[in-house]
């Protein structure tokens, strides 16, 4: 839909919204590479849900020739922005391959940054003159470039995946971005509805950093408390959505404190301490112990997620449940999506079918031995 077909009398409550956002991701458990067509059909059956300002996709597995280089994904202000950061870059990264991210322009999709993509490794000198391990050095370097150089973001920064996104419907993001030129094991993809900020390039899903991914239906409400606690630890959120803070809350509690992706969850998606105190004695310390050591952690307000990570995907509600997630499977392919419709839509005849508990994340990943 064009900007000029709207009915500018259409209001609030004539336009079917289902609680905003969608999200959708595919999981091959066998390795399996799949074209990034089936996502894009897959979410453009739930059009509705969004409004065109923001669609996106992650896709991991699709860099098979540079799965050991960090694939940075780029977006420039001006040609100013794009001379500072590779200075920036060529000062601490060997740069394997460089050049434009591929597109097909279309005229739903406007108001274009420059996008460029790098394949970088770390200087070795660098590296060990920072004293850090290789993860916090890039990821530092990241952030650095995010918050001081005017202009340039990285957007995407993980090895052998990443993060195609735009302002527009997600239907017409993915066709922009030629996806269906792409193929990976794991498939995510948002389509927005914001609601109290703003659409733009920057602020569309996924958000990501390193190879940890995030799509988000919902709101949260608890936004400035986790915000305050994770900038206390590099972090910097400079994307203006609530979002944007759960990528980070994930990295720094399984990349930074050795959570598992299943204590993780329990963070941020909390039991409430009526459950906690009817658990068994071992098992109630420790999750008495997880509420109390990362109590900012805890993520209120109506959300479902998506989170993308090397060899595995997990999906988690919030723990009322307030938004919709329903997941499939068939064979080795796992199916979630905040409607039926995009999962029927890929596959009409599923081995399973069911929506998970509000707090009980859905984890899966790649079989012993699969091909990342």
């Amino acid at each position: 839909m064009l900007q000029e077909d709207l009915n500018p009398r259409q209001r609030e409550g004539e336009i079917r919204i289902p609680s905003g956002c969608a999200i959708s991701g595919i999981f091959q458990k066998d390795g399996k590479r799949v074209s990034g067509d089936a996502i894009i059909r897959s979410i453009a059956t739930m059009h509705d849900r969004s409004n065109g300002l923001g669609g996106g996709f992650a896709g991991y597995g699709i860099y098979p020739e540079y799965k050991d280089a960090y694939a940075f994904h780029v977006f420039y202000d001006d040609a100013d922005a794009k001379a500072a950061c590779e200075k920036y870059l060529e000062a601490h990264f060997d740069v394997v391959n460089l050049s434009k991210i591929p597109v097909r322009k279309s005229r739903r999709i406007v108001n274009e940054p420059l996008i460029w993509r790098y394949f970088v490794l770390p200087q070795h000198n660098r590296l060990a003159d920072s004293q850090l391990d290789e993860a916090e050095y890039v990821s530092r370097c990241v952030i650095r470039v995010n918050t001081r150089i005017a202009g340039a973001y990285i957007f995407s920064s993980g090895k052998n995946m990443g993060v195609f996104k735009a302002v527009g419907f997600p239907e017409d993001v993915g066709e922009y971005y030629r996806l269906d030129e792409y193929a990976g094991y794991c498939w995510t993809a948002h389509g927005r509805y914001p609601t109290n900020t703003p659409g733009w390039w920057g602020g569309a899903h996924p958000f990501a950093m390193l190879s940890y991914s995030i799509v988000h239906n919902g709101e949260i409400s608890s936004y400035d408390a986790n915000r305050r606690f994770i900038e206390m630890f590099g972090y910097k959120c400079t994307l203006l959505t609530d979002t944007e803070v759960i990528t980070y809350i994930i990295d720094y509690l399984v990349r930074k404190q050795g959570l598992t992706l299943e204590e993780m969850a329990s963070v941020i998606a909390a039991p409430f301490w009526s459950t906690i105190a009817g658990y068994p004695p071992e098992k109630r310390e420790k999750y008495t112990y997880l509420r109390n050591a990362f109590s900012s952690l805890l993520i209120t307000g109506p959300f479902s997620i998506l989170l993308g990570f090397d060899g595995g995907m997990m999906a988690l509600n919030d723990r009322l449940k307030l938004r919709s997630m329903v997941i499939g499977e068939k064979e080795q392919t796992v199916y979630v999506a905040s409607e039926e419709c995009a999962i029927r839509a890929l596959e009409p005849e599923l081995d399973k079918i069911w929506s998970p508990r509000g707090g009980e994340p859905v984890i899966v990943r790649l079989n012993e031995g699969g091909a990342r």
